[in-house]
């Protein structure tokens, strides 16, 4: 049985047929509009009854027939306009042009400006083109789009039909641009780094692997940026910073997706307080910059970005909202028992870092709502970060949490290759087998034994930082095409 969707298309491709026997191109090679439909808009309104002359175009969103006048809804990327066609101004032949649009097609209009009586800014037509037909309907109900699985699959009908998508993703763009000009303007060098590296490194996370045919070698997709960010910093580049797509092969949920944008900056001769406040300082100048304001709505609060966020020790926030101080435990297996104890049970048997972490993710991120820096993480988390002055059991280390989610990770980087070497080997043997391990990249250690300076770096998630600012839940709406299941056809 031939469905409706069959029927249509082909109903749509016997009318290409009809159109090119006429002598009408439906694909034509290009169009050249005056106008933007925005720029139109606003030409109408800046010259009151003085007569203007556009050129539009955009996709056939509304069309209305009242016999020998018809008015079509065209959107371009800048928004909507409507055309008025009539049938003497087009004659006969144009104006049964008419007949062959359908909601979806392309077209180009051109005409002059006036207001409709019910106030509508209108191109009365003299001048009707076909741009692109489109075989395939909208889907029924388009206007207002909810399927889940269509908007994030065939992302294009979602930036059709949706209003709040396409807001969020220009906001989007305005975000990264913002973020870059801000790190220029402090002074950072934006650099690009490989996405293929022999060796993953630089956080802990199961990465993606690929195979080189020339080289006959397997390669890996980054999970970080960190170890040739910190090469530059030893080859004399004092503050760099990269943006680009990382790639961690692990689950996927509204906070998660397997790549996803990652803005790392290093600074030499800083430390995690200066770190602090570049994150403080970025965030309000951010927001500012695309939102004209600090506070925004987030997750059902109200957040204000301003400086100075609360900063507060790890253990300190732990002991306060799970009534259990981790230091008081001072290996995995005392640490694991306790954890029973609160009824909070882990597979295997994790490590005391491990532990940590679970306590955090349980007890003390869901309830940090306003912008806070929790400081100084036990060493076994950290093979990174420089040990705390004073407490060689800590690292200078903070994470940014805003409404139970974390947006910043950084550290007062180690430079001591020595130790650094130390700490890598020390965590290879402690979790043989663990796939989500730091590697000790020979090529980063040779390059810290030609000496780096003392460093601050800092780690952001863009996608995290849009969803802050557009008040969006999932990443998977912030991210223009996010990892899905593969689609089952029928």
């Amino acid at each position: 049985m031939t469905s409706r969707l069959d029927r249509v298309t082909e109903e749509r491709l016997k009318t290409i047929d009809d159109l090119r026997a006429k002598g009408t191109e439906p694909y034509p090679h290009s169009y050249h509009p005056s106008h933007t439909t925005a720029q139109a808009r606003a030409l109408c309104q800046q010259a009151g009854e003085r007569s203007q002359r556009v050129s539009v175009a955009g996709r056939v969103t509304a069309k209305r027939a009242m016999g020998k006048m018809a008015f079509l809804d065209l959107r371009d990327g800048a928004g909507k306009l409507q055309a008025s066609l009539r049938r003497d101004v087009l004659g006969d032949e144009r104006y049964e042009l008419l007949k062959d649009i359908d909601i979806g097609d392309f077209v180009g209009v051109g005409g002059e400006l006036f207001v409709t009586r019910t106030g509508e800014i209108t191109v009365d037509t003299a001048e009707l083109v076909f741009l692109a037909k489109s075989l395939r309907p909208l889907p029924e109900k388009w206007h207002g789009l909810v399927d889940v699985e269509t908007r994030y699959r065939q992302r294009y009908l979602d930036l059709i039909s949706n209003d709040e998508a396409r807001r969020t993703f220009a906001l989007r763009s305005s975000i990264v641009s913002a973020t870059r000009r801000f790190l220029e303007d402090d002074g950072y060098i934006e650099v690009e780094t490989p996405v293929l590296q022999s060796k993953a490194g630089g956080a802990l996370a199961r990465p993606f692997v690929t195979h080189h045919h020339a080289l006959d070698a397997d390669l890996y997709l980054r999970i970080a940026l960190e170890l040739s960010l910190k090469k530059l910093i030893v080859g004399g580049i004092d503050r760099v910073y990269e943006m680009g797509r990382v790639f961690r092969n692990e689950g996927i949920s509204i906070r998660h997706n397997p790549e996803f944008t990652l803005m790392e900056c290093y600074r030499a001769y800083a430390d995690y307080e200066d770190m602090m406040d570049l994150t403080e300082r970025l965030f309000s100048t951010v927001a500012r910059t695309v939102l004209g304001t600090t506070r925004v709505e987030f997750r059902g609060q109200t957040v204000e970005l301003a400086p100075p966020w609360q900063r507060v020790t790890l253990r300190e926030k732990v002991k306060e909202l799970s009534g259990i101080d981790f230091e008081e435990y001072p290996d995995a297996e005392s640490l694991h028992e306790r954890l029973l104890q609160e009824g909070v049970h882990i597979e295997g048997t994790p490590g005391r870092g491990h532990l940590i972490d679970e306590l955090i993710s349980t007890f003390v991120e869901p309830k940090l709502v306003q912008p806070v820096f929790l400081l100084d993480y036990p060493v076994e988390m950290s093979p990174f970060p420089k040990k705390k002055r004073g407490n060689p059991r800590l690292v200078e280390r903070f994470e940014a949490f805003i409404c139970g989610l974390e947006f910043a990770n950084a550290f007062t980087e180690l430079n001591d290759p020595v130790d650094q070497r130390q700490r890598l080997e020390e965590q290879l043997r402690d979790r043989v087998g663990d796939e989500d391990v730091q590697v000790a990249d020979e090529d980063f250690l040779e390059a810290m034994e030609y000496g780096m300076p003392p460093t601050g770096g800092l780690g952001i998630g863009i996608d995290r930082l849009v969803m802050l600012l557009t008040g969006q839940e999932s990443i998977r709406d912030v991210i223009l095409f996010p990892q899905l299941k593969g689609r089952q056809d029928a």
